[in-house]
Formats: structure tokens, C-alpha cells, sequence
């Protein structure tokens, strides 16, 4: 995780944001190790903020979305660990600056003495979604968006992704959230894998929802292909939706914006009465992982969710 620092994105609502940051630290430190990144200057906060068991590394950044801007881990066919580190623009360079965030995934490489392996492709982890045995689901809404990778197309792209995440299959759904205008539709607030095969999707049952007929032509696409194995999509669908008062405006909080730890699901929550029900979905989802709630109201605000604030580090395989 990244600590949240950045006044000109959060004003006046950064104290509130900080402590949810902390609380979600807190929450998945409950399940494996958590490191947080923090800006120079700024680690003894991040350190009194989070409390006992978080590591704290200072490191330069600009903001605190490492879902986008950490690198993302693959394994070798031999078990061997290595980092991808794609570029980072600030989701078609939306915020300034961004250097900092784009050299970020080289540093926490050498930090963890991980092999490195570079792209020139515009990429955030946000962007897709995968199942661990060639399958990688995105948005045309995002990949395609033209502050992204304008020199490449759809066939480029999908090339790209095969070739350094080692997916065989890319199933591109039409639309991300039409509110979601920071990252121009990334897929984790569409939909996740709970497992191969198994995906989790945003199916709003409302009919003034502005997603409720783009996720329904989303789920038309799930239901009529299939993953990299050739098996058809078991899908489980979250009907329930947020929206909260933020900074004299109202923000949709995600529940499918998840971080899927060790042993459990860390779910952004709003404080109202559908996060029960939109708990118990999830909690069905993900057999023999108990699933806890944070409110994350403020990090809404900022665009995003717990699984935008996190990036995992795989361990490294033991020997048998």
C-alpha cells in the first residue's frame, strides 16, 4: 500500500482518507503482511496512523493508488518470481506529476530484490483481472482509451498483455462504470475473479442505476464465451449498490473494488444497510474466507476502492 498524501486530490477530507487507509492496513495485516509506502518525510505518520505490525518504507511517490502504479508479479514455468513494470501516465495523465509513480514499481523491485521486467505499455492493475491460469478480463472503455497507448490497437495491446502476464485468453467487455471517469472504466469496479472460472459481477437492481444496462451487456459477454480452459463462466452477481454524501457531493462506494487476502476478503463499505447483503454475496463467493468490511467512503471520493489501494506480492513458492 501507498500512504495518501496528495492535498490537491483529497483536500479537505485527507485526515478521514488517512484513517481509512490505516483501517484497511489494519484489516488485511489481520491476514498476512502489510507494507506501506510512504513519502519521504511522511513514514512516522504512516507509522502512528497504522499502529504495531505494518511495516513502513520510505520511498518518493506522487499518489497512493498502487493497484495502478506497483508492479505486477508472475511466476515462471519453473517457479521463479519476477515483477512486470508497466508505464504509468496517471490514467492518461489526469494528475501532475506522475514520474515518481511511474519509477515506483523499479524501486519496490529492487527493494525486494525481484527480477524486473519492463514494458513500454501504458498499464494499472486496476485495469484487469485475472484467474491464474490464462484468463485476463478488461474493458474496451479503458484499454482502448486513447490517453492510454494511442500508437497501439486492440490487437497490439492484447499481444502486449499476453506476452509479459503469460495469459493466453483476453475477454474484453464493453464498459467499465459510466461514473467513473478517473481511470476511464477499470474492470475492478465490473467485475473479479473469485476463482478460475468463477467471476463476481456488478449487476445494479436498479433501473435508474447509470450502469444497470452497460453491466447487463457486460454479463451478456461473460455468458457467452469462455476462459482460457475452455470452460464456460460460472457468474455470481452483486445486485446491491452505495452511494453516500462526500464532500458536498455524492460518490458511489464499490464492493466489488475487494482486496482478496490470505484466508479472507477485505470489502470497502459505505455504512448502510444493503453492505450486509452485499457482504453475504461475496462471503458465498469465496468459500472459507471470512470477509470483513472497512468503510471507505473518502477513498471513493479520491475514485476508488480497497483493491485500488493494494498491490499483492506473491510469496515465493517452497519446496516440496
Amino acid at each position: 500500500m501507498a500512504w495518501p498524501v496528495r492535498e490537491d486530490l483529497w483536500g479537505g477530507v485527507l485526515d478521514d482518507v488517512k484513517e481509512e487507509y490505516a483501517n484497511v492496513a489494519r484489516a488485511i495485516n489481520a491476514f498476512e503482511p502489510v507494507t506501506m509506502i510512504a513519502p519521504p518525510g511522511h513514514g512516522d505518520e504512516a507509522r502512528t496512523r497504522c499502529g504495531d505490525g505494518i511495516t513502513v518504507v520510505e520511498m518518493a511517490q506522487d499518489d497512493s493508488w498502487f493497484r495502478d502504479s506497483a508492479p505486477l508479479f508472475v511466476f515462471d514455468a519453473d517457479g521463479n518470481r519476477a515483477g512486470v513494470d508497466f508505464r504509468f501516465n496517471a490514467w492518461g495523465r489526469k494528475h501532475s506529476p506522475y514520474d515518481s509513480d511511474d519509477r515506483i514499481s523499479a524501486l519496490i523491485l529492487e527493494h525486494l530484490g525481484v527480477e524486473r521486467i519492463a514494458s513500454d505499455m501504458v498499464l494499472e492493475g486496476g485495469a484487469i483481472t485475472v484467474d491464474g491460469e490464462g484468463t485476463l478480463i478488461t474493458t474496451e472503455q479503458c484499454l482502448l482509451h486513447p490517453n492510454r497507448n494511442p500508437g497501439m490497437n486492440r490487437d497490439e495491446i492484447e499481444t502486449e498483455l499476453k506476452s509479459r502476464l503469460g495469459v493466453y485468453k483476453v475477454v474484453w467487455l464493453p464498459y467499465g462504470g459510466l461514473l467513473d471517469t478517473e481511470t476511464d472504466g477499470h474492470v475492478d469496479g465490473v467485475c473479479a475473479f473469485a476463482a478460475p472460472g468463477k467471476v463476481v459481477v456488478s449487476l445494479p437492481d436498479d433501473p435508474a442505476h447509470p450502469d444497470y444496462v452497460r453491466m447487463r451487456a457486460n454479463r451478456a459477454v461473460l455468458e457467452a464465451t469462455t476462459d482460457a480452459q475452455g470452460r464456460p463462466f460460472e457468474i455470481i452477481d452483486v445486485p446491491q449498490t452505495a452511494f453516500v454524501e462526500m464532500a458536498g457531493g455524492e460518490v458511489e462506494v464499490s464492493y466489488l473494488n475487494y482486496y482478496v487476502a490470505n484466508g479472507g476478503v477485505v470489502v470497502p463499505v459505505a455504512g448502510l444497510p444493503r453492505d450486509d447483503e452485499a457482504l453475504a454475496v461475496i462471503e458465498a463467493a469465496y468459500p472459507g474466507r471470512k470477509v470483513v468490511g472497512v468503510r471507505a467512503p473518502g477513498i471513493a471520493y479520491g475514485g476508488g476502492g480497497v483493491h485500488c489501494i493494494t498491490q499483492q506480492i506473491p510469496a515465493v513458492p517452497t519446496a516440496a
